[in-house]
């Protein structure tokens, strides 16, 4: 992935960095150098990257089926 710089110096993150690290237009961010030399972006408030949407849903889901009962269905046994 790259980005070209622009005659100001601002550079557009592509999309998939801004959603792997949750950032957002007024989220600040952090650049810092490695061991290794390398600039690494970060958010400035420490807060980890937001759960994907799946993650959300998960265990979400109610019923009162067992697993059996689950699977009968999915199959078409019932």
């Amino acid at each position: 992935m790259s980005a070209a710089v622009t005659s100001k110096g601002q550079v557009t993150i592509p999309k998939p960095v801004r959603d792997l690290l949750g950032i957002e237009p007024g989220t600040r961010v952090d650049f810092s150098r490695n061991d290794k030399g390398e600039i690494v972006l970060s958010r400035a408030d420490g807060t980890q990257a937001r759960p994907s949407r799946f993650a959300k849903l998960r265990g979400s889901a109610k019923t009162d089926l067992s697993t059996d009962e689950i699977m009968a269905l999915l199959r078409g046994e019932l």
